[in-house]
């Protein structure tokens, strides 16, 4: 098996696709890489990838399934996903969101055909 996984992140219309050691953090993966998983207020205040301030959630796909509460919610109610809460142990693809009041994200708009 291999010791890494690769990992696509997507940034807008950025895309870039990283190693990831099996069974590594995807929030601590993310930040190694330089990629942003929190806003602007919550990048110096949040709970240490903890699972308690909601403020590093992604999309993921595919989704492993729920360890944590929150992300349990999530799948139920198709909110993004905490990415402290995720072991990467398969390639996944992900997608940084805009954080614009502490970790919160805007709801996505659907326009056009999309």
């Amino acid at each position: 098996m291999d010791e890494t996984v690769d990992v696509t992140v997507r940034s807008g219309d950025d895309e870039e696709t990283i190693a990831v050691e099996r069974g590594r953090n995807l929030r601590d993966a993310l930040l190694q890489h330089g990629f942003p998983v929190y806003g602007t207020v919550s990048r110096h205040a949040n709970c240490g990838g903890r699972g308690l301030c909601a403020t590093c959630t992604v999309e993921v796909d595919p989704a492993p399934e729920p360890t944590h509460w929150h992300d349990a919610a999530a799948v139920r109610f198709g909110y993004p996903r905490l990415s402290c809460q995720i072991a990467v142990e398969e390639p996944l693809t992900v997608r940084l969101l805009d954080k614009y009041v502490w970790g919160q994200v805007l709801p996505r708009r659907v326009s056009g055909g999309e």
